[in-house]
């Protein structure tokens, strides 16, 4: 067998000059570390995966975290007829990811190294593609495109795509500081020697979000960098799975503690080795990712999760200086990371949660202050919101209602933009396309018509634009909104289709904690109602133009469910396009109406398939997007879903 302990494995070749030269190679040039606990059902998979990738794998290097589930026994099988796979076994379980992999690292003799989790695999090619790169540029890191591959759907949702759409050499990390928004350790290559001569290590112990100081101390170093758009590496989903991942595990308010402790030991290593502006936007990609994201679920928390989290958010943001503000003052999550640290109690979520949504809404009420200066709200008129009027209209985080009635008569979708600060009646919206994108094929895409944008008629608001929020809308110090109007949407992505987690954390089984959340608080989307009663009654269809008395433009089409329901049982997710008089676009989402006979599943009669059951719902983001399951047979496998859910 090739297995071995900890204590005395193989720590020959460790010479910290190997692989430096470019001359001629044997073609084995690469280790893969893989890692697992616990996890026998996959990480044979993970392992073949990278044997698979042909000669240019010189050694496969699989760590067990002590695992209790015979997982260790499969390697050692599998290893007894493939020469290159070494299996070491820890004597105890490190708790985290860090531990292991430097395990792994420790014994690894090939110019070359990269790693893989037990519960994800590496697509044929990878390693040949990333090595191709590294040694045609004479790069210490490859780095290639990680695609989040939805399981069992298939789905697959690419990480950070702008960053690998193109060939491309980075001589220093500081001359693309986007790359610290890419806070994966697996998606790389690296030189073996240029991480030992740096001393970069994962940290050790139970420390989720490893990953993204590995990766920080890996910049802060400076490397010479490939980047390919080839997909290297594909990182398997299960929110199915009885233990989930560290980074799907979000359920706990230490999920949380984890994630600001490894962004502060991010900032500060790259602010110890001078890389100021990569500090910089490690901090902003903290507010516009990683505290979006988490603002996107609050309201699905209890009300003791939401004080701590809370509390742990302003400590954090507290330590964020005037030029971390400065620096795009519109953005959505530095407005969001604004109105936490000017309220020392939880407010208004259901408001942030449209603002932390991809893309982002910011719903009314749209407050000014004294002199009119447009602010946060009444309760926080310190959070200055000027910097929108300097935003161009395709960037603004424009509020549109949804309201979606399945009858047996037809199905009507309406519309509502509000304005926002003047901006929108200036810009002039004249029309919307209207299109609905299948969640877990998002290539699938059902287009309506243009439809043109009408005044609509109402009561003004006070500030003469867009009329009082619905209750909910400010929610007082708790954040709590009214009556929930679905609570079966916890579960579902934003409708952008955007990542859940960041900072990838590896493994599953790695993290001590619970299973994932009950359904507390899972109502706190709901409650806005009908924004006062407006959005019941689409205005008069015609052109565009100047905004009606209240403030707003409204739409309203039919909509074919047979499109939707032809591919079967599915999800959709509305994306909407506005156009404006001078013909530049804003693409949005539409933040899903509740109240009486919304956003109830219905069963509509179809002469195709008979009946097609059809379920309006939001998402965790507050967008709206239908379920649709066609015939019996689809009305049967909901009602099995249901019953799994009740028993479970």
């Amino acid at each position: 067998m090739n297995a071995e302990s900890e204590t005395a494995r193989d720590t020959e070749g460790h010479a910290d000059g190997r692989g430096d030269g470019h001359g001629d190679r044997s073609p084995a040039e690469v280790a893969v570390v893989v890692i697992g606990y616990d996890d026998a059902a996959h990480v044979t998979d993970a392992v073949r995966s990278a044997l698979a990738q042909g000669p240019a794998v010189r050694e496969v290097v699989a760590v067990d975290d002590c695992s209790r589930d015979g997982s260790v026994g499969l390697l050692e099988r599998l290893s007894a007829s493939e020469p290159r796979l070494k299996v070491i076994r820890r004597r105890a379980n490190s708790g985290g990811c860090g531990t292991p992999r430097n395990t792994g690292l420790d014994a690894v003799t090939s110019p070359y190294v990269m790693f893989l989790d037990s519960d994800d695999v590496l697509p044929p090619g990878a390693v040949d593609a990333l090595l191709a790169a590294a040694e045609g540029a004479h790069a210490e890191v490859a780095s290639g495109l990680c695609v989040r591959r939805e399981l069992p759907s298939g789905r697959e949702v690419p990480w950070q795509p702008r960053l690998y759409a193109l060939h491309a050499v980075v001589p220093r990390p500081a001359q693309r500081t986007r790359l610290v928004h890419d806070t994966l350790c697996v998606n790389k290559l690296y030189r073996t020697a240029f991480l030992r001569a740096h001393g970069i290590r994962f940290p050790e112990g139970r420390f989720p979000y490893e990953d993204v100081v590995f990766t920080a101390r890996l910049l802060a170093a400076a490397p010479r960098i490939a980047l390919i758009p080839d997909r290297v590496y594909v990182w398997h989903v299960r929110r199915s799975e009885a233990r989930l991942s560290i980074s799907l595990d979000r359920s706990g308010v230490e999920n949380w503690r984890a994630r600001t402790e490894a962004c502060r030991q991010a900032y500060e290593v790259l602010l110890g080795a001078g890389q100021k502006e990569l500090a910089r936007t490690a901090r902003a990609k903290f507010l516009d990712h990683d505290l979006r994201m988490y603002v996107r679920e609050l309201g699905l928390r209890d009300a003791a999760y939401r004080r701590a989290w809370w509390e742990l958010t302003r400590a954090h943001l507290a330590e964020y200086d005037a030029d971390d503000w400065a620096r795009n003052p519109a953005a959505p999550g530095r407005l969001i990371g604004r109105v936490v640290l000017a309220s020392p109690e939880p407010c208004d979520l259901p408001r942030l949660r449209e603002l932390a949504a991809r893309p982002a809404r910011l719903y009314p009420p749209y407050a000014r202050a004294a002199d009119g200066t447009p602010v946060w709200s009444d309760a926080i008129p310190q959070v200055l919101l000027e910097p929108l009027r300097a935003r161009p209209v395709r960037a603004l985080p424009l509020a549109v209602d949804a309201e979606l009635r399945p009858g047996a008569r037809g199905t009507r979708l309406r519309l509502r933009l509000h304005e926002l600060y003047g901006r929108v009646a200036q810009a002039g919206p004249e029309t919307v396309d209207v299109e609905w994108r299948h969640r877990d094929d998002g290539d699938v895409v059902v287009r309506g018509p243009r439809l043109p944008l009408a005044p609509c008629a109402g009561v003004p608001g006070a500030d003469g634009t867009a009329g009082s929020a619905g209750p909910g809308d400010s929610a007082g110090p708790g954040g709590s909104a009214g009556p929930a109007g679905r609570g079966d949407s916890a579960g579902h992505s934003d409708s952008a289709g955007h990542s859940d987690s960041a900072g990838r954390s590896g493994s599953a089984g790695h993290s001590d904690s619970a299973g994932r959340s009950g359904s507390a608080g899972r109502g706190n989307s709901a409650g806005r109602g009908n924004s006062a009663g407006r959005g019941n009654s689409a205005g008069p269809v015609g052109h565009g133009g100047s905004a009606g008395p209240d403030g707003t433009w409204s739409a309203e089409t039919a909509v074919d469910l047979l499109p939707l329901a032809a591919p079967g049982v599915g999800t959709w997710d509305l994306r909407l396009r506005i156009r404006f008089r001078d013909g530049a676009s804003r693409d949005v989402t539409a933040h899903a109406l509740t109240g009486a006979g919304l956003l109830r599943r219905r069963a509509v009669p179809s002469a195709r398939h008979g009946v097609v059951l059809v379920q309006p719902y939001t998402t965790h983001s507050g967008a709206l997007a239908l379920r649709v399951a066609p015939g019996v047979r689809g009305v049967l496998s909901v009602a099995r879903a249901r019953l799994r859910r009740l028993l479970h």
